[in-house]
């Protein structure tokens, strides 16, 4: 059957993804390996390639395109490649190049600004820089909205979790509200009669890296498809054929840096099993941000904290740190599994991990909607750590309210979906345990193919061939549950 229009946009969009293929390398390079004053060159060639990225996503000839293609003979998945076809190009007209353009360059000369600021606990010096993040990210936002009709912030949160709005965040958060204190209150209580050896440093960065990639391979990262290096903030980029990951070290510590190499190793998987047959086509894409979330916490949370892992965990651990009573399976589990409200939310367990990121949305939603500038969000923080946590940040920018890369990258309406995620991986693992009961024991015997064969059917094999309701109904049997998630914190840490 003919279908000329369709194979005309997927030509276009094979030539998008090989473009944004360099796009993505130049932004691991510029935070992985760029020397300092490489930057603005760098934000300045970034800045350009988005605006080429923008002319060819939103060429007048794609309209007449994507409307012809929808009254071809396509099969059910060329019609889902064509229906994300169609929401990037409305998301893309949506915004002027102009904007495009400004945005990526504020973005990267913020974040750059940032790696020396945050050290500092230089907030005057950020704030400046931070303001035109916001005043761009707001004007994208009321661009946004005005094509799509949803709110200011609604609209900014569709780019990253389609179809999820504040309302509905607002709900399962305001439900995580209710009892999450209480929770963390009671498993304190609970942990405060246990004894807990810590690990003694120093810990040499090298081992910690040897130790990472040796993680890595446990769960299965691909390295000739992907790399691990290192920056100041960790994440998981690059392309499907080629993922970068980066964590960053702390001497003293060392479960930072190695449970974040195994939650941004979950991002890795996803990306490299993505349908291989469908690369370069919207429909290869991960389908949202909270569910590439609900990966790399299902590695890092469900998987990395289960009391079984910790007897996978400690042979590595020993091997290249060192013996320490500290390392053994039972304490390591411990380690893994401490409960202590504390500054930093990459470092956070996954009790407390919610309340830094409720807080972080309701800070980001008022500010995109206008209810307060960025001058405002130190105090908001202090005040909102103080009561979710019970942790003072009074004056202490660089472990408080500059603690993370997203809003000075322009990442407004990504927040939610670390907790989302959260929701999602316990309702994966509620869906492994029913299709295969043996599942914690198979932990335990070092047997993880039966998680990875889940998640690679059930998420990574299906890109975006279904909008996310409809995904997580055909994985799970039912749509997002957070009932799941309270159950499985209960379980874990209080049962």
């Amino acid at each position: 059957m003919s279908t000329p229009a369709y194979n005309d946009l997927y030509q276009r969009h094979q030539r998008l993804h090989r473009l944004a293929h360099l796009q993505s390398m130049a932004q691991w390079d510029q935070s992985a390996n760029m020397p300092s004053k490489g930057n603005e060159a760098r934000s300045l060639a970034l800045a350009e390639m988005g605006g080429m990225l923008h002319q060819l996503a939103t060429e007048p000839q794609l309209k007449g395109l994507l409307d012809a293609a929808a009254g071809e003979p396509l099969t059910a998945d060329q019609r889902a490649n064509l229906r994300e076809m169609r929401r990037v190009w409305m998301s893309s007209n949506a915004l002027p190049q102009s904007l495009v353009e400004a945005k990526s360059l504020a973005n990267s000369r913020c974040e750059h600004a940032w790696r020396t600021q945050r050290p500092a606990n230089d907030w005057a010096g950020y704030l400046p820089l931070l303001r035109e993040c916001v005043r761009l990210a707001r004007e994208e936002a009321r661009c946004l909205s005005e094509s799509s009709g949803l709110g200011l912030y609604d609209a900014l949160m569709d780019q990253y979790e389609p179809g999820m709005r504040a309302a509905e965040v607002d709900r399962v958060f305001g439900d995580l509200r209710s009892w999450l204190p209480q929770l963390i209150k009671d498993v304190q209580a609970k942990q405060a009669q246990e004894t807990t050896l810590r690990p003694q440093g120093p810990f040499a960065k090298e081992a910690q890296r040897a130790l990472g990639l040796a993680a890595m391979q446990l769960v299965g990262f691909d390295f000739e498809a992907g790399r691990l290096d290192e920056s100041a903030h960790p994440f998981c980029g690059g392309v499907p054929e080629d993922v970068r990951i980066t964590t960053r070290y702390r001497e003293d510590d060392f479960l930072p840096s190695l449970m974040g190499v195994i939650h941004e190793t979950g991002h890795a998987r996803y990306e490299q099993n993505l349908p291989r047959e469908w690369l370069g086509q919207p429909l290869a894409n991960a389908r949202s941000m909270g569910l590439h979330e609900s990966q790399s916490l299902s590695f890092e949370m469900q998987l990395g904290s289960h009391p079984a892992f910790a007897q996978l965990l400690s042979p590595l651990v020993t091997k290249h740190l060192g013996a320490q009573a500290a390392f053994e399976p039972a304490n390591l589990n411990r380690l893994l599994t401490r409960v202590h409200p504390a500054f930093i939310r990459v470092d956070a367990d996954e009790v407390t991990y919610p309340a830094h990121v409720i807080l972080r949305y309701e800070i980001e939603r008022a500010l995109i909607e206008g209810q307060i500038e960025c001058e405002d969000i130190p105090a908001l923080w202090d005040a909102k750590m103080m009561e979710l946590l019970g942790v003072d940040t009074r004056g202490n920018y660089k472990d408080g309210c500059m603690q993370d890369v997203h809003w000075g990258c322009g990442l407004f309406g990504y927040f939610p979906c670390y907790t989302l995620g959260a929701m999602y991986a316990a309702q994966w693992f509620a869906a492994i345990r029913r299709s295969r009961p043996t599942l914690d024991a198979d932990i335990a015997a070092g047997n993880l193919a039966p998680v990875f064969d889940w998640l690679r059917s059930n998420i990574w094999l299906q890109g975006s061939r279904l909008e996310t309701p409809d995904l997580v109904k055909a994985a799970s049997g039912e749509t997002l549950n957070p009932a799941h998630f309270k159950a499985h914190l209960q379980a874990r840490y209080l049962a």
